[in-house]
C-alpha cells in the first residue's frame, strides 16, 4: 500500500460548535463541499473531516461509546519556537483549552497541545528537525 494519508475524519459530538471552533479558534474556511452533515477543510495535502460521531461509528460498524486518552494527536508546525509562543497564546485569548504550555521538550523541539471542543489534541510545535515545505506550511492558524 501507498504511504498516504487523504482525509483524516474526526467524529465529533456536536458537529456545529466543531465547525464553529475551528472556524472562529483557527481561523479556517470550510469547503464549499461542506453540508448540514459534514465539514470539510483542507489542509497542506490532506483534508480534515468533521462528522458526527454516531454517523462516524455507524458508518465503521463499531460502537459509538468511549472516552478518554484516544491514543493520537494532530500537529500544526510553526517555524520557531516564537511562533509556538505567540500562536498558543492567541488561541487562549480565543477561549481554546491549553492542556501544555509551551516548554522545550525531549526530543530537541519545542511543543504545546491545545484541545478541540471533542478533546482531540492538537501539538503546536517547532520542530527543528522537521523542515516546513514551502507550499504554505509556515503559515499560523489564524
Amino acid at each position: 500500500m501507498e504511504q498516504r494519508i487523504t482525509l483524516i475524519t474526526l467524529g465529533v459530538k456536536n458537529l456545529q460548535r466543531s465547525r464553529d471552533f475551528y472556524t472562529s479558534s483557527f481561523g479556517w474556511t470550510p469547503l464549499e463541499t461542506s453540508t448540514e452533515s459534514i465539514v470539510f477543510f483542507q489542509l497542506n495535502g490532506i483534508q480534515l473531516a468533521l462528522f458526527p460521531q454516531e454517523s462516524l461509528a455507524d458508518d465503521a460498524g463499531v460502537p459509538s461509546e468511549g472516552t478518554g486518552f484516544r491514543g493520537f494527536s494532530l500537529a500544526h508546525n510553526l517555524g520557531s519556537e516564537k511562533e509556538v509562543d505567540e500562536l498558543v497564546a492567541k488561541l487562549e485569548d480565543k477561549g481554546v483549552r491549553v492542556l501544555k504550555q509551551p516548554d522545550k521538550v525531549f526530543w530537541g523541539g519545542y511543543s504545546s497541545y491545545v484541545a478541540d471542543p471533542d478533546d482531540n489534541l492538537w501539538e503546536i510545535a517547532y520542530n527543528p528537525l522537521l523542515p516546513l515545505v514551502p507550499n504554505g506550511n509556515t503559515e499560523s492558524i489564524h
